[in-house]
């Protein structure tokens, strides 16, 4: 977003020196209004809350016998002479994730974690990889745990879960993620039949200031992320460049 506003700061000092100062004055408003309104919290606020509404907080679930958690990647942090580490931005939907899966265990029922992520940022290791050494602190048995390494993407994460999910058969699948990219997600596992019960790992919000801060900045690209995600998703359905919807994924 940062990007944008200087390109436009650009235009600006462009317009002036060609003297087309009326067009110069119009982007400079602009800008203005645009830098403060996110800045200030304004526009983030409404694009994050419009992406985390309809999701519940702390959604009842209904175990079945046989159960799936799909856990979705967000990076990997590198610490030098360390193994590498779950990124910040991936810790609420690990904990999340332990938290159902030791619910669904103390409901009696059968339960298994599938960890999604491959090594998108070149770290060495896949984000998959490295989560399952956390879910393993956490107290979760390596049987228990299936993990998806070659994702590099939302849409690659529903692709390569299709066919450990088909082959372990789950009467029902629960999505971890954060609360700003679940509308996505949700639309990338239906193309490929999942329909999973969603729950959020983490939930953001905009900060209300009357200085721009950086943090509201962060949150706007997170969620223009989603939304030209979910664009992209939608033309490319128009265009026929997405492969073919899979049909449901039986129990």
């Amino acid at each position: 977003m940062l990007a944008v506003l200087f390109v436009l700061l650009l235009l600006i000092v462009w317009f002036y020196r060609r003297r087309w100062r009326k067009t110069a004055h119009t982007l400079l408003i602009v800008g203005l209004l645009v830098f403060f309104g996110i800045g200030c919290g304004a526009l983030p606020r409404l694009l994050s809350d419009n992406l985390q509404s309809g999701y519940q907080v702390d959604p009842a679930i209904s175990w079945a016998p046989r159960n799936a958690i799909v856990v979705l990647g967000a990076g990997t942090a590198v610490e030098e002479g360390h193994a590498l580490q779950p990124s910040y931005f991936v810790n609420g939907r690990i904990l999340r994730a332990a938290q159902l899966y030791h619910a669904c265990k103390s409901a009696g029922k059968e339960c298994r974690l599938v960890v999604s992520g491959g090594d998108s940022q070149s770290h060495g290791e896949a984000e998959a990889t490295v989560y399952g050494r956390a879910f393993a602190a956490l107290g979760i048995p390596a049987a228990d745990l299936s993990i998806e390494s070659r994702s590099m993407s939302t849409w690659q994460n529903a692709q390569f879960s299709r066919p450990i999910l088909a082959e372990y058969a789950p009467q029902h699948i629960v999505l971890v993620t954060s609360g700003i990219h679940l509308r996505r997600s949700l639309q990338y596992f239906a193309h490929f039949g999942i329909v999973p019960q969603p729950v959020a790992g983490d939930w953001v919000n905009a900060r209300r200031e009357v200085a721009p801060d950086t943090w509201n900045f962060m949150l706007m690209d997170a969620s223009l992320h989603e939304y030209l995600g979910i664009l992209r998703y939608r033309v490319y359905n128009l265009l026929g460049w997405n492969a073919p919807k899979a049909p449901p994924l039986a129990a």
